[in-house]
């Protein structure tokens, strides 16, 4: 998530048309602006995860509550979180792990609503770990020695693929871990530039689309049902703004709500802000949008991230989380 694909492959996406704004743009952060509507930034990245604050907007659940939402494209969860942290967006989407990382490294930020979920499916998840077509790979535990892409490098897709390679019986510590952004790793793995991929979607359809081979759901791996990312805000903010904060986060969960009852409008929606061939979206596999974390999938994933060394001390749940 830490950067976006420069050079488009047939099958890849790529933003298009997210509006963008500069960080001396729009109203104050603390007041409305002019019509009684308080404009917003929000840090996110342009994949499927994120399409309930589209669809929200569409919708217009931020609008009846005095919000306007400046949606921008950012490179990823350990690029927004500072973002954030500065005053830059007053909002911003990122993995759970990312924001413990902050917060355990006492950058001020607090979770404010739910995000997305894994589906809870063993190879029916939006996030997958994948090999080319042909691969003699057919386990976790055959990655050893291996050169295996994951988008952000000790950070949750580290942590959730060392889980499965330790699962399948296989040593984590022999895998040779690579950062590339999950719109380069559907090409990468198709000309045999790297042996495996965790990848999400869309990109996770796109490497089905080239006879790539699902062989593990590393996100299933780590819990049940895990809260994967969510949205947040700085503490600051937090304190100047608790009614802006409080609207954004009721919005947002009336967005998610529909989101995950309304499958057929989440995939039209994200034709707006990605350039997915229809024929790639209709394979998508959409995450869940629980209105709630899962606080025991975090619990969990806290652990394996303390295992994995990320955290300079333990993360206080208690104070990140809502």
């Amino acid at each position: 998530m830490r950067r976006l694909f420069a050079g488009l492959t047939a099958g890849a996406f790529l933003l298009a048309g997210t509006a963008c704004g500069s960080s001396d743009g729009g109203s104050s952060d603390a007041s409305p602006s002019s019509g009684g509507t308080t404009t917003v930034k929000v840090g996110l990245i342009p994949i499927v995860d994120v399409a309930p604050l589209y669809l929200g907007q569409k919708k217009g659940f931020y609008e009846k509550r005095g919000l306007k939402l400046e949606l921008t494209a950012a490179q990823g969860g350990a690029a927004i979180v500072p973002a954030v942290a500065s005053g830059q967006y007053q909002f911003g989407f990122s993995n759970v792990t990312s924001l413990m990382i902050a917060q355990s490294n006492s950058v001020p930020v607090k979770a404010v609503v739910n995000g997305i979920a894994s589906t809870g499916v063993q190879g029916k998840d939006f996030n997958g770990l994948v090999v080319k077509k042909g691969s003699a790979i057919t386990s976790p535990k055959e990655l050893e020695g291996k050169k295996v892409a994951i988008n952000t490098l000790k950070n949750i897709n580290e942590s959730a693929v060392r889980e499965s390679v330790r699962k399948a019986g296989g040593d984590p510590d022999k895998v040779n871990f690579v950062e590339l952004a999950f719109d380069q790793m559907p090409a990468a793995l198709d000309k045999g530039q790297i042996d495996a991929a965790s990848v999400v979607e869309p990109a996770l359809a796109t490497v089905k689309s080239q006879g790539g081979v699902e062989i593990d759901s590393p996100l299933i791996d780590v819990a049940p049902d895990l809260t994967v990312a969510m949205y947040f805000t700085s503490a600051q903010y937090l304190q100047q703004n608790p009614d802006v904060v409080k609207k954004f986060k009721e919005a947002t969960a009336e967005s998610l709500a529909y989101a995950d009852s309304h499958p057929d409008e989440v995939r039209e929606v994200v034709t707006t802000y990605t350039k997915i061939p229809a024929s790639v979206l209709a394979q998508v596999t959409l995450p869940k949008w629980p209105a709630e974390a899962n606080r025991a999938s975090i619990e969990a994933l806290a652990k394996l991230g303390e295992q994995d060394g990320l955290f300079k001390k333990t993360p206080d749940l208690d104070a990140l989380l809502p």
